[in-house]
C-alpha cells in the first residue's frame, strides 16, 4: 500500500481547505493509514506567485514511487487534486487589471498541468466541474463532485438566540433579521447586499459579519443609503448569528462552494445567493440570483419578510436540507476516492 501525502503550502492557515484536510487526516489516523502532510519549506515571505512555482518544483522533485499525492494546491504531479479554489483562469477574468499581477499567469499555468496530469479531480460543485471541462478540455470521467460538509448543530433554538442577540445589540425583536457573513467584501458582494436591503419594502434589522481592508468605505455607503446595518467584524460566535437570523443573503461574484450557505441552512436561515456560487446547486430556483446585481430577488425576500408562516416553513425545510451535507458524509466520499488509488 502506498503512503498518501497531502500537499498544502501552509496547512496551518485558517480556512476551509485546512479544515477539510484536518478532517480527512483524522479519519486516516483512526484507520491506521500511512500519511504525511507536505508543506512549503522555503522562505515564507516571498510573493505568492513565486511561492506557488517553488512549491510545485519542491514536491514534484520529492515524490517517490511509493507515494500517492493528494493535493490541495495547483501542482503538476498530483494523483488526486481537490479543486477547492475553483478555476483561476475563470476567476481572474472578473478583474479589470488582472494582468498586472504575476499570480494571474502562474496559477493558470499550474492548474492546467494539474488538471491534465491528475488521475482524479475532486470538485465541490458541478459549477466548478463544468468550468474545468470547458476551460481546459478535461475528460469529465476523471472529475467527481463531492459537495462540502459542515458541523451540523445538535439543536436549533432560533427564538431564544434571537432574543439574546437583539438584547445585546439593541435590535427590535419583532423585526426579521437579515445576515451577511464573509470577508473580502468586494468579491463576496457587500455593496450588492446593501443595495438589496435598500430595495426592500419591509421592516427588518441587518448585520454584516466579516472583515475588509476598506471597511470604512462600506460603512459610509451604508450611511449614504440610509441603512442601519451593523458591522460586527470577525466573530468567534458566528453560529449564534446564524441561529438568530431569519434570512441570509450572499450575493457573491465567485465561489466554488461557500460553506456559509450550508452553515446558514443548518441554522434554519432562508438563504439567497448567486448562480456564481456553486452552493446554489442545492437551493431551489427562487432563492438563486442571476448575478450579484439581480435586484429582482428583493421581491422574493419581501415575500418571506411579510409572511411569518412561510418563513417558518422554509426555515424547517432548510434545516432538513442541510442534514445531507454533514462533514461525516463528505469525508466518507473522499475516503472512497483515496482508497481506490492507494494500491
Amino acid at each position: 500500500m502506498k503512503k498518501i501525502v497531502f500537499l498544502r503550502i501552509n496547512p496551518k492557515a485558517v480556512g476551509g481547505a485546512e479544515k477539510y484536510l484536518q478532517r480527512v487526516v483524522y479519519v486516516l489516523k483512526q484507520n491506521g493509514i500511512k500519511h504525511e502532510i507536505r508543506s512549503f519549506n522555503g522562505n515564507q515571505k516571498i510573493p505568492s506567485w513565486l511561492k506557488a512555482l517553488k512549491f510545485n518544483h519542491q514536491v514534484c522533485k520529492q515524490k517517490s514511487k511509493d507515494e500517492i499525492y493528494f493535493s490541495l494546491e495547483r501542482v503538476g504531479c498530483a494523483d488526486i487534486y481537490r479543486a477547492g479554489d475553483g478555476v483561476h483562469k475563470v476567476y481572474r477574468n472578473q478583474k479589470k487589471l488582472w494582468f498586472l499581477n504575476p499570480l494571474n499567469f502562474v496559477y493558470p499555468y499550474l492548474e492546467r498541468k494539474c488538471f491534465e496530469n491528475s488521475k482524479k479531480i475532486i470538485t465541490n460543485s458541478n459549477f466548478i466541474k463544468d468550468q474545468i471541462i470547458k476551460t481546459y478540455n478535461i475528460n469529465p470521467q476523471k472529475i467527481q463532485t463531492i459537495y462540502n460538509g459542515v458541523n451540523l448543530p445538535n439543536k436549533v433554538d432560533k427564538v431564544k438566540t434571537k432574543t439574546e442577540i437583539c438584547a445585546k445589540f439593541n435590535l427590535d425583536l419583532k423585526k426579521p433579521l437579515i445576515l451577511f457573513v464573509g470577508s473580502g467584501f468586494k468579491r463576496k458582494g457587500v455593496k450588492e447586499f446593501l443595495t438589496i436591503l435598500k430595495n426592500l419594502n419591509s421592516n427588518y434589522s441587518s448585520i454584516i459579519i466579516g472583515k475588509d481592508k476598506n471597511i470604512k468605505k462600506y460603512i459610509n455607503l451604508t450611511k449614504n443609503l440610509g441603512l442601519d446595518t451593523l458591522f460586527l467584524g470577525v466573530r468567534d460566535d458566528v453560529n449564534k448569528f446564524y441561529e438568530a437570523s431569519d434570512i441570509f443573503v450572499f450575493p457573491t461574484y465567485y465561489e466554488p462552494f461557500s460553506n456559509v450557505i450550508l452553515e446558514a441552512l443548518s441554522y434554519g436561515c432562508v438563504c439567497f445567493t448567486t448562480k456564481q456560487n456553486g452552493a446554489s446547486e442545492i437551493l431551489d430556483n427562487e432563492f438563486i440570483m442571476n448575478s450579484p446585481n439581480d435586484l429582482k430577488i428583493s421581491k422574493t425576500i419581501d415575500k418571506f419578510l411579510n409572511n411569518a408562516s412561510l418563513l417558518q416553513t422554509q426555515s424547517q425545510k432548510n434545516i432538513e436540507i442541510s442534514k445531507k451535507f454533514s462533514i461525516e458524509n463528505n469525508v466518507k466520499l473522499t475516503m472512497e476516492i483515496i482508497n481506490e488509488n492507494l494500491y
